[in-house]
């Protein structure tokens, strides 16, 4: 043991000290390369046999997700049958009602001949004239008297 101490209190006695901007050494051209790391053949098999499934389960949750679209399109009862289609898929449609709804008011502005035609309800005066009065026993007795 020395008594001395080195000039720097956080500079360690023992670690060799480099200039600044200098990187340690790396294997020259001619030394063999390190080993990548290997996992047994099983447990790769294994991961991929568990992505394909999580693939597989994504594309059929994609299209249950873009039937459930073309539903709720339906549903608003404002596009023509056939024309849920043309409204793009997308998943904040499947949560957003306001979402869905301007992107049908966009796509009708755009397209208004897609639109669900209105039927009339109520009293539009074709052919029918004002209700008869229900009927009265008392009233068809004071008539034939």
């Amino acid at each position: 043991m020395s008594s001395t101490t080195p000039e720097n209190p956080t500079e360690d006695a023992e670690s060799p000290t480099e200039p600044e901007g200098t990187k340690p050494e790396s294997p020259t051209e001619g030394s063999k390369p390190a080993e990548p790391d290997q996992f047994p053949r099983a447990y790769v098999e294994s991961l991929r046999k568990e992505a394909a499934e999580h693939r597989t389960r994504a594309a059929d949750r994609d299209k249950l997700a873009e039937r459930l679209q073309t539903q709720l399109v339906q549903q608003t009862g404002r596009l023509v049958d056939g024309a849920a289609d043309l409204v793009p898929y997308d998943e904040a449609y499947l949560t957003d009602k306001d979402a869905l709804s301007k992107a049908l008011d966009g796509l009708l502005e755009a397209r208004p001949y897609l639109a669900k035609p209105q039927r009339p309800s109520g009293d539009v005066g074709q052919g029918r004239g004002a209700e008869p009065a229900p009927f009265s026993l008392l009233d068809a007795m004071r008539g034939h008297l």
